[in-house]
């Protein structure tokens, strides 16, 4: 070993930073110039290697698919500022309610929705427990049972198609985000499937944890009804189909359908007579700060793994994980134990551009399916992300719960739609071919 192990310290330092909680994207810049220094010093860092920069940087931002992540948040955000989220979960939420554990299957279809029209995780998570939650204690729904069922559908958004996961990862381990759509499109409808039999079989057994809606909360029926599911769902649901059906035939690249998306959004925000100055420059500040947020965190991550890799670091990295006990599948259950402990404290962007860089070269040395890879990782960070004691997803739900709703009740609540998470993954791991299949058949 010569001077890899100055590589080691150097990603411990910066772990040490981030857990310390300094922001991201200057604990990549700052450890970067540090050990670059140090390189210097010791004499094992050319000056000249720096040359290389402009043009990685170059090379991302000419990537016309990160694009797609500004059009599909703008979407997202569109849908969420301007009340077509909120119409679309009351109509769904009225027609379901009365089955025993209606709202819950309502909240878990609309969340399967708003995760195909947003793509990002707390817009979901706030909008749905802005809006359901308080219904659903108001009419007696177990508060575990609620809060679990809103953080874990609202948190498909990582998962779903076009999910800004997918985006980044895309970019990060070098296949086609449009085959990482259709990847993960069968694994995310199994993860819905399995919340809504579970909601089933617990308002089965214990129906007074999931009571149907009362008549008098029902204010919608009959034609009335019908005239505000045509208004408010058919054309979500026709604006989101579209959209994922031109990226899946090949109609139009991510991009171009994000940008009809965006727009599309607009018009049915239009239409509905929300779309105002405000609403346009709400969604817009939101975008503006995701975009800027992922851009800050590449451009920082590419310096760091250009000094980590000129140091040794990456070959280092990638010999200890290609002669890992048990090869393939040593690599692969390293991975996902790895993914989902930086799941618990850190955002998926950053886990994109600090464990992909470092993962991929050993899953292609491995031969592993990178589709099939990236699609673990999108589920793995699903499970992360609703982890008790310090979930993403169940700050999100804290910060719009009702009074009632205690904390402990919406960390228990995560736990048995963990265990679902991880039984999705079972599936994918233990059946590639419910991730390639759908690949395979559009190629």
């Amino acid at each position: 070993m010569g001077f890899e192990w100055l590589a080691i310290v150097m990603f411990v330092v910066f772990f040490g930073l981030i857990i310390y909680g300094y922001p991201v994207a200057y604990s990549f810049a700052g450890t970067a110039f540090l050990f670059l220094v140090i390189g210097l010093a010791v004499g094992v860092f050319d000056i000249r290697w720096l040359r290389l920069l402009p043009n990685r940087w170059f090379g991302t931002m000419s990537d016309f698919t990160l694009l797609a992540i500004i059009f599909f948040v703008f979407m997202g955000a569109i849908f969420e500022k301007s009340g077509l989220a909120e119409r679309l979960l009351d109509t769904v939420g009225q027609l379901l309610g009365p089955v025993p554990g209606g709202l819950a299957l309502a909240v878990v279809l609309v969340g399967t929705l708003l995760a195909a029209a947003t793509g990002v995780v707390a817009a979901t998570v706030i909008v749905m427990g802005l809006l359901s939650l308080p219904i659903m204690v108001r009419y007696g729904y177990n508060h575990q049972l609620a809060t679990g069922i809103i953080t874990s559908s609202g948190t498909m958004a990582q998962l779903l198609p076009p999910s800004l996961v997918l985006v980044v990862l895309s970019d990060q381990i070098g296949v086609g985000v449009g085959d990482l759509f259709l990847g993960a499109l069968f694994p995310g409808l199994i993860l819905a499937g399995l919340y809504a039999v579970y909601v089933l079989v617990v308002a089965f057994l214990k129906p007074e944890l999931a009571p149907p809606l009362p008549p008098e909360a029902r204010t919608l029926h009959g034609t009335a009804l019908l005239r505000r599911t045509f208004v408010a769902v058919v054309p979500p649901l026709v604006l989101i189909f579209a959209v994922l059906g031109s990226i899946f035939f090949g109609l139009a690249t991510p991009t171009e359908a994000g940008a009809v998306g965006a727009f599309g959004a607009c018009v049915l925000s239009l239409l509905n007579r929300t779309l105002n100055w405000n609403v346009l420059k709400q969604a817009a500040r939101s975008t503006a700060n995701i975009t800027a947020l992922v851009i800050m965190i590449l451009f920082c991550s590419t310096f760091f793994g250009l000094v980590f890799d000129r140091l040794g670091g990456q070959n280092f990295v990638q010999g200890i994980l290609t002669s890992l006990p048990g090869g393939f599948w040593g690599f692969i259950i390293v991975a996902n134990i790895a993914i989902f402990l930086l799941g618990i404290n850190l955002e998926f962007i950053e886990i994109s551009f600090i464990a992909m860089p470092l993962f991929v070269p050993a899953a292609h040395a491995l031969g592993v399916d990178l589709v099939w890879f990236g699609v673990m990782m999108a589920i793995n960070l699903n499970m992360a992300f609703i982890s008790p004691p310090v979930g993403f997803s169940l700050f999100y739900l804290q910060t719009v719960a009702p009074k009632e709703v205690k904390v402990i009740d919406i960390h228990k609540g995560a736990l048995p739609f963990m265990a679902l998470q991880g039984l999705a993954l079972v599936i994918v791991i233990a059946f590639p071919q419910t991730v390639t299949w759908l690949v395979s058949a559009m190629a």
